[in-house]
């Protein structure tokens, strides 16, 4: 599947959600799409599941565009924290309507999951605790096996057990059948292994699109004296940089090894830590 975004801008009154956006995603990969509250991204997932129009630009997904595409949008699963199911149905209604809808769907996953997360069948939804409706989004996502598979914080409620088995569960069906997974999440941590490539948005931007093995080998925090550290940082790209007590740590795009050759000391920048020093500031 190849999804192409051109110059997408959504406005809720005066306020643009997304501006003047542009990317490509291609291929069966685990991308990890990032950003802090009110960056953009619930509004650019359900653009491109085909839940609402964009106010400029476009989301075109094999060429075509989502809204009001039935043939494409059984194709999109987008499984949010919260409000993806009708209260008054039962957990079973829920499946067989996602079965009907997706011709892909795994009825024999569906039911393994059931038992790993022991839902009640015939509970009703609005019965169920917060993380009990995050686990049957999570079984709804994986078992609909949607060529793309949006995952939107999908396990509020759920404790570390349960994330992290959620996380198996997933590395486990992408390697099986491998499928375009995007995941956004605030537990970058947890999940930033998992990532092969990752955006970041920021007040409606993007601010970084970068394959996650790139990121870690040529990104690299440098710490030393504020003057050694800024001869060697003059003609670099910086991310951030921070100064106490006549030292001064540099968050920079660059080498460790290279650093190191200067007398530096350098270490490896984690993705959480990068998406914060990139959005930190107004107008990043």
């Amino acid at each position: 599947m190849k999804i192409e975004v051109k110059n997408l801008t959504r406005k809720y009154g005066q306020n643009k959600a997304l501006q003047n956006v542009s990317f490509t995603l291609e291929g069966q990969k685990i991308y990890g799409l990032l950003g802090r509250n009110g960056a953009g991204k619930t509004t650019f997932m359900d653009i491109l599941a085909g839940n609402i129009l964009s106010s400029e630009g476009e989301i075109l997904i094999n060429g075509e565009k989502p809204f009001d595409n039935r043939k494409l949008t059984e194709s999109i699963c987008l499984i949010k924290e919260g409000n993806n199911f009708k209260r008054d149905l039962k957990v079973k209604n829920v499946l067989k309507i996602y079965s009907y809808f997706y011709p892909t769907w795994d009825q024999e996953l569906a039911e393994d999951l059931i038992k790993v997360y022991g839902l009640n069948m015939n509970a009703k939804v609005k019965t169920l605790s917060k993380g009990m409706e995050s686990s049957l989004g999570i079984i709804a996502g994986l078992a609909s096996k949607a060529p793309i598979t949006i995952f939107d914080e999908p396990y509020i409620g759920l404790d570390a057990a349960a994330r992290k088995k959620f996380y198996e569960i997933l590395l486990e069906e992408y390697e099986e059948e491998n499928r375009m997974i995007i995941l956004s999440t605030h537990l970058i941590d947890e999940v930033s292994l998992m990532f092969e490539e990752v955006l970041i948005l920021q007040e409606g931007r993007l601010v970084l699109q970068e394959e996650a093995e790139n990121l870690r080998s040529n990104t690299c925090a440098v710490t030393g004296k504020k003057e050694e550290v800024e001869a060697f940082i003059e003609n670099k790209q910086i991310i951030d940089k921070k100064e106490l007590a006549g030292m001064m740590t540099a968050y920079i795009y660059g080498t460790k090894q290279e650093a190191h050759s200067y007398g530096l000391q350098a270490e490896g920048i984690p993705i959480q830590e990068l998406m914060i020093h990139l959005t930190q500031k107004e107008g990043a």
